[in-house]
């Protein structure tokens, strides 16, 4: 995940929070608590949400949640009164208010011939060659932190040129173009994927003719 921000950028792969003035240094954990708001935008986490996702089975009090919001508000210097990025809920927990663009996709020279991701709403959730596990976990890529998505629910794999997605026995099932999974099957541009609720978009594009799919939608005959 690599967004920009305002004169901010969250670079997820280095683990970097960059400013004006270059890389301002956040904590680990509120490194990943901003990591997490931003991947939530525009929805309010609660703080039980939160908990779960930095503090996995450990007990940790409120006031470490709040110790790192005010550690990340102070690193982006936004004031508590008029928020320009992270908004308190009262009684419930916390959002990322400010307007995020995604850069991912504008990595560099090193950007692979072929890309393919999840479009899950406005956002872009990019997959690498090999298998890619979805779900809530913590080594999971991409990483969907909401509490309907199994910690490991699916995987999708590609491998030369082409994808295939299996459920992994997740609570709530995975959804191809509607239909249960209940077994592995392959993937086409524009195919609809569900993680229980959570409505995908499996998006096979060229780098070099965008517009282009690199699999055609398969027919229902």
């Amino acid at each position: 995940m690599r967004l920009r921000f305002g004169d901010w950028l969250f670079d997820g792969d280095s683990r970097e929070l960059r400013g004006p003035e270059g890389a301002v240094h956040l904590s680990p954990k509120s490194f990943e608590l901003l990591g997490v708001l931003l991947e939530g935008r525009p929805a309010a986490l609660s703080k039980t949400e939160l908990h779960d996702r930095l503090w996995a089975n450990t007990f940790v009090c409120d006031s470490r949640l709040a110790s790192l919001v005010k550690e990340v508000r102070r690193a982006l210097r936004d004031p508590v009164r008029r928020p320009a990025f992270l908004r308190t809920v009262h009684g419930f927990g916390y959002a990322f208010c400010g307007e995020a663009t995604d850069e991912s996709r504008h990595a560099g020279p090193g950007r692979p011939s072929s890309e393919f991701y999840l479009a899950w709403g406005p956002r872009e959730l990019f997959l690498a060659e090999g298998e890619n596990l979805l779900g809530r976990a913590p080594d999971a890529s991409p990483r969907i932190g909401l509490t309907t998505v199994s910690r490991r629910h699916a995987r999708i794999v590609l491998a030369a040129g082409t994808a295939t997605i299996e459920d992994l026995e997740s609570t709530n099932g995975t959804y191809l173009n509607g239909r249960r999974l209940t077994g592995p099957a392959p993937l086409a541009d524009g195919d609809a994927v569900g993680l229980g609720s959570v409505r995908l978009v499996f998006r096979a594009l060229s780098a070099t003719a965008r517009t282009q799919p690199c699999f055609g939608r398969r027919s229902d005959s």
